[in-house]
């Protein structure tokens, strides 16, 4: 895949370069701060060489505050093939919902901390720039603490919530099964009673798995 990172830390944008390309991907661009990636991005546009993901710190220069995913986005907005991918120090409920707010396709929300389980990252950066979804279990832990508040999810029962999450962060019911030590078909009953309690039919297809997050987000 072609990936561009902007990361202010060079020693991280390196490493990111290093750790991906490592692994066969193409990382055509590095940049330094947001300004710098949106015009990357724009120019591999007018080559027509955009990439397939873009993963981006949230801080960026030059307030370090919320210039990453302001790019990001846009980015979003106006390149919706791209996946995108914002890394951040902690969870940020603000810059969480409004980087998914919207179409649930090819986003991410990570931790810092988890570029260092190599594989997991690696995992969330493909499934990003093949238009899934990629969320840290924190940042899906800290979400739903919050959207219980709100009662969106106050039909679920514990185990539906803990499926909930898991689905959140992007597994297949497979790996849930895994997770939690029950069968796959145990798994699809709860994803399927979780589709009826929040109103999400069968017409949403597959995007339903992130769309039951998104109901709480936006509530």
């Amino acid at each position: 895949m072609r990936v561009v990172i902007a990361e202010d830390s060079v020693l991280l944008r390196e490493g990111l370069t290093r750790l991906l390309t490592d692994l066969g991907h193409d990382v055509v661009a590095g940049v330094g701060d947001a300004e710098a990636l949106l015009k990357t991005v724009a120019d591999l546009d007018a080559r027509e060489e955009l990439p397939d993901v873009v993963v981006a710190d949230v801080r960026m220069p030059p307030t370090h505050t919320d210039e990453g995913v302001r790019a990001a986005v846009r980015l979003r907005k106006d390149y919706p093939g791209i996946g995108v991918l914002v890394l951040s120090q902690y969870v940020e409920e603000q810059y969480a919902t409004e980087l998914l707010a919207g179409s649930s396709r090819g986003v991410g929300y990570l931790l810092k901390d988890r570029v260092a389980e190599v594989r997991e990252f690696v995992d969330a950066v493909v499934r990003v720039a093949q238009g899934g979804t990629a969320l840290d279990p924190e940042v899906v832990a800290q979400l739903l603490g919050r959207s219980r508040k709100q009662d969106v999810l106050a039909g679920l029962t514990p185990r539906e919530r803990e499926v909930l999450g898991l689905m959140a962060e992007g597994r297949t019911n497979s790996a849930i099964a895994r997770q939690l030590v029950v069968s796959d078909g145990a798994v699809e009953k709860h994803v399927s009673n979780i589709f009826q309690k929040l109103a999400l039919s069968p017409s949403d297809g597959d995007h339903r798995r992130v769309l039951a997050v998104l109901t709480y987000l936006n509530s």
